[in-house]
């Protein structure tokens, strides 16, 4: 009678991250809330350390590789090659690259409030509030942008007690403040010379999802970009799942539809029961 094969301990799941943005961020957390005990490797595509991310890094599973980010994907023998070379063995891959502004950014932008994501509401809400408090009376605020985004940001706006003037014409330029608001930017300034003040701006522009690992793959992607996902953030690969902005459901981009830490505790969840790829080797008897 021959003896039992010795027990071999499976092996931990090793999970890569491609990208480091909020919604990357946030998953992480949320793995390590659940207990997640395998590895999480984060390829960032900046070469500066944010103390959110350094604060990640100093978790005890997880490694997060400053300016390297992933440049290709190997589905069949689940690897991620990033820009400098370097290779990353995954069992499951999550791609969290985000998006980026479809025009380059109106000058004066960053005096302005911007939205494009679902989360963008809060912060927009909060700077309302101190606007209307320091003004004494409902704010008029001036809204640039067309599509969802600025669909939506108009109704955070109006729900916030704004007066909102939405212009479709992109400015050339954001008028400073002079009004005492508490925000930098009170209207903005057109080609032509006219323009648009009130008490605040916010740019709600469109923005293409960051989606360029998809064809590597062999991902299916939403007609107007994005990686197409289903309810439980599994994209057409095995495998292979996709958060934030650089994903699409129902042919939207997913910042419009579900805010980042309710997605990555989802898909947190549906992570923590897939199992590994790897198998251990049999041991012969």
């Amino acid at each position: 009678m021959s003896a039992p094969a010795p027990s071999i301990p499976s092996p931990a799941t090793r999970i890569v991250i491609a990208g480091a943005g909020p919604a990357a961020q946030a998953l992480v957390r949320q793995l390590e809330l659940a207990r997640f005990r395998g590895s999480i490797t984060v390829l960032s595509n900046r070469d500066d350390a944010s103390e959110e991310l350094l604060e990640l890094a100093g978790l005890p599973c997880v490694s997060v590789r400053f300016g390297q980010p992933a440049s290709f994907i190997d589905a069949e023998s689940r690897s991620v090659a990033t820009a400098d070379g370097m290779e990353f063995s995954y069992d499951q891959l999550v791609i969290a690259t985000g998006s980026a502004p479809v025009a380059a950014p109106v000058e004066g932008a960053g005096r302005c409030l911007s939205y494009s994501t679902i989360d963008d509401a809060t912060r927009i809400g909060e700077a309302v509030r101190e606007v209307t408090r320091k003004l004494g009376r409902r704010p008029l605020g001036i809204l640039v942008g067309t599509g969802a985004a600025a669909g939506q940001a108009e109704a955070v706006l109006r729900a916030r007690g704004v007066r909102p003037i939405r212009t479709t014409v992109r400015p050339a330029t954001v008028v400073p403040s002079i009004s005492g608001s508490g925000l930098a930017a009170s209207g903005v300034v057109f080609e032509d010379g006219s323009s648009m003040n009130g008490d605040l701006v916010v740019l709600a522009e469109e923005r293409v999802s960051r989606d360029g690992l998809a064809a590597s793959a062999s991902l299916r992607t939403a007609p107007n970009g994005g990686i197409e996902i289903g309810q439980d953030f599994r994209t057409s690969v095995p495998g292979i799942w996709a958060i934030g902005d650089a994903a699409a459901f129902d042919g939207v981009r997913l910042g419009l539809l579900v805010a980042a830490a309710s997605a990555a505790g989802a898909c947190a969840t549906q992570l923590m029961t897939a199992a590994p790829a790897r198998q251990p080797a049999q041991v012969a008897a």
